[in-house]
């Protein structure tokens, strides 16, 4: 079964240009990047997979030299399929089991750029490392993360609600049976995440325990590749890390608490998370301006899972036991979704990250002020219409905005987001203590964050 993703879009239009590059399909490992470039297969009259772990042999085609034509000759002979340029689709995948493979793309694009050449792996940015070059300027990178809420929606057969939902606005907001509706999805998704097999589970069985299986054997997957990380940092550390990382989670990350180890040795494997795609780091910017990465400081940050189910299944590994926070996610109500605001700002993470242009690898940042007696934090900053947008997460319906209204009187701006379990809506409000000056906060729908970027 193929659950519909949003990078299919940017994939059938790369397959319909003529003047294309290979592409490298980038990701965590699991989130699906086999399966789409399969489902694009069936567009093209002829797909060959070529996969370099499975089938090793292939290897050897590209030990001789990088042509491209001769590779392509031979490769066809191995795998039983004609490829041929304008007709075949052809999948390079595990490639990162090849290197010279890896550095051949650039030579596709300069002496068969009729051919449509894509190549994922898991682990591939540490290939990348280790390549004197790969073909930059002759290679076109897409991101690939988890399943967004709007994909969960779909695949469980939700389309009309996701049209409702996306149709609906501070002016028209969803009607109440609607908006409660959403709302029971959203929790769910909490709990399962957007892993393709887990969501896959879901679909079939309706269970949270048969999900948490599969999310399990995925840490597990993730666990077991720590001795081939790069420089071969400690899979101890590393198991450490990723555990401290979900306990942690929506707080600015402390090194000390890893305990048993160095400050040093914490950072590098943390480093290693990021690149592999597990944890995704969410940086100070003192947010002056655009862009927000000109302003960051990577000194203070905080990090975010990759998905909301697997930091929940690492929270119960870490903990040994997670019967409250599941409790409560499952038996809320709508004014209250969840009691730990550190899931909501999770999700919300995931979500701002997995609406933006995969053509990119994009960055989160927040903002903070630590002064004695003066504390305030914004969970995430964002450009939105070429504008500093902060963004402020609740997992309820309450909670004030004291922090909201410091950044946008400090900062001089008018408007920001806050992002809860209200319905749409906004909030003016007359600062009597800047000229009074008028300011707006939209409030959208925790399920609803895919609107900030249409």
């Amino acid at each position: 079964m193929y659950f519909n993703r949003l990078i299919d879009k940017s994939l059938e239009e790369w397959a319909k240009i003529d003047d294309h590059k290979p592409i490298l399909l980038r990701g965590a490992r699991q989130v699906g990047k086999s399966s789409s470039v399969k489902h694009l297969g069936r567009k093209f009259k002829n797909y060959a997979e070529i996969n370099f772990e499975k089938t090793p042999i292939y290897k050897d085609v590209f030990e001789i030299d990088l042509d491209p034509v001769r590779i392509v000759s031979q490769l066809s002979a191995l795998c039983g399929t004609t490829i041929v340029p304008g007709k075949t689709l052809l999948f390079l995948d595990e490639i990162q089991e090849c290197p010279k493979a890896v550095m051949s793309l650039r030579f596709f694009r300069e002496e068969l750029p009729q051919l449509h050449v894509i190549a994922a792996g898991s682990l591939l940015e540490f290939a990348l490392d280790d390549l004197p070059t790969f073909g930059v300027g002759r290679i076109h990178s897409v991101f690939m993360r988890p399943m967004s809420f709007d994909e969960f929606e779909m695949a469980c057969g939700f389309d009309a609600l996701l049209k409702a939902k996306n149709e609906a606005s501070a002016e028209h907001p969803l009607p109440e049976p609607l908006y409660k509706t959403i709302l029971e999805h959203y929790r769910t998704y909490m709990m399962v995440g957007g892993m393709p097999e887990v969501v896959l589970k879901w679909v079939k069985t309706h269970d949270y325990i048969q999900c948490q299986e599969v999310q399990d054997d995925i840490i597990v997957s993730y666990e077991d590749d720590f001795p081939k990380y790069k420089n071969k940092v400690n899979p101890d550390l590393l198991r450490a890390v990723m555990r401290s990382a979900a306990i942690q989670c929506g707080r600015k990350f402390v090194y000390a608490n890893v305990a048993g180890y160095k400050t040093h040795a914490v950072k590098q494997a943390l480093d290693l998370l990021y690149r592999a795609g597990i944890l995704v780091p969410v940086t100070h910017t003192s947010a002056n301006g655009l862009p927000l990465g000109g302003e960051a400081d990577s000194a203070k940050r905080k990090v975010i899972f990759l998905d909301c189910g697997l930091l929940l299944r690492t929270l119960n590994m870490a903990l040994g036991d997670i019967t409250e926070i599941t409790t409560r996610i499952i038996t809320a109500s709508a004014a209250d979704l969840v009691n730990k605001g550190a899931i909501a700002e999770q999700v919300a993470g995931t979500e701002l990250l997995v609406y933006k242009s995969a053509n990119l690898r994009h960055e989160l940042y927040y903002w903070a002020r630590e002064a004695k007696n003066s504390l305030a934090e914004v969970d995430y900053v964002e450009s939105l219409g070429n504008a500093v947008t902060p963004i402020e997460v609740k997992a309820n319906v309450q909670g004030g905005m004291k922090s909201l209204w410091v950044f946008m009187r400090e900062k001089k701006l008018h408007r920001a987001v806050r992002c809860s379990a209200e319905n749409f809506g906004t909030i003016i409000f007359v600062d009597s203590k800047d000229g009074d000056e008028q300011r707006e906060v939209e409030i959208v729908p925790l399920f609803a964050i895919s609107k900030l970027y249409r």
